[in-house]
């Protein structure tokens, strides 16, 4: 865990404990890195970027209380504020590039498109039965073999491999997936 990562995770859920001043802090340090972030993007002339940190703060107060203490902080604040960047850049009708040596992390480490895939990967498969999902998890997502997970659960291997099946053609029509035969 980054040494930034510790410190506005922990700042963040202490304010959700009701601590306004590591709130106050939070708000503090989130504003410099959200200047850096988006003038890095932007170009530090840019009289956007101030309206994109305030945006971004302003956000991350209307939706504080949907951050998962659970989840990295840095992952959940990086989303927010590439959201805003691209919602500036559709308005705008710009084009945001940067280059590939600047392409570094301000907020979290190259972990942060893993931990957002990981995040929404979750969410789908809680949409699921509690076995499919520990039965998807076990094959597809951790690698175990079939009589592994058989063993494992107790199943048989043919039920193993129906209900991962079964749990698989369910997300894939839940979530616009490919029509299975």
């Amino acid at each position: 865990m980054s040494l930034v990562e510790e410190q506005l995770g922990g700042l963040m859920r202490k304010s959700l404990a009701g601590d306004a001043g590591a709130y106050r802090v939070l708000l503090g340090e989130l504003g410099v890195l959200l200047h850096r972030y988006f003038a890095r993007r932007l170009g530090r002339d840019s009289a956007d970027v101030e309206d994109l940190v305030q945006d971004t703060l302003m956000a991350v107060h209307a939706k504080r209380a949907t951050y998962d203490v659970d989840q990295p902080f840095t992952v959940w604040i990086h989303a927010i504020a590439r959201y805003k960047l691209i919602d500036h850049a559709r308005y705008r009708r710009i084009r945001v590039t940067v280059p590939l040596e600047e392409d570094e992390a301000v907020f979290a480490s190259d972990e942060v498109e893993a931990a957002m895939a990981r995040r929404d990967l979750d969410a789908m498969l809680d949409t699921l039965p509690a076995q499919p999902r520990t039965l998807i998890r076990e094959v597809k997502i951790e690698g175990r073999s079939i009589a592994e997970t058989a063993e494992k659960t107790g199943l048989s291997e043919a039920a193993v491999k129906v209900g991962v099946h079964r749990g698989l053609k369910a997300l894939a029509a839940r979530f616009g997936g490919a029509k299975h035969p």
